[in-house]
């Protein structure tokens, strides 16, 4: 329970400056599927290892996990 707390508070943090019903979406996404998010994570981390920026790492690896995003949006 207070992991969750504290998960959310980060997140938060994070999205700042995103309207405040978005970050309740984005939160509720990763609740759901957590296991997802942290696959994206990593596989985004070894992008930017290799150089990329972190908007086109994310990008990149978004855009390879498309199906299961859409699934999580649902």
């Amino acid at each position: 329970m207070l992991k969750n707390f504290l998960i959310k508070k980060m997140l938060k943090s994070q999205l700042n400056g995103i309207p405040e019903a978005e970050q309740e979406k984005i939160i509720g996404m990763i609740e759901k599927n957590p296991q997802l998010f942290q696959i994206i994570a990593k596989e985004a981390q070894v992008k930017i290892k290799k150089g990329k920026d972190q908007m086109t790492a994310i990008m990149e690896v978004a855009q390879n996990h498309k199906e299961e995003l859409k699934k999580a949006m649902e």
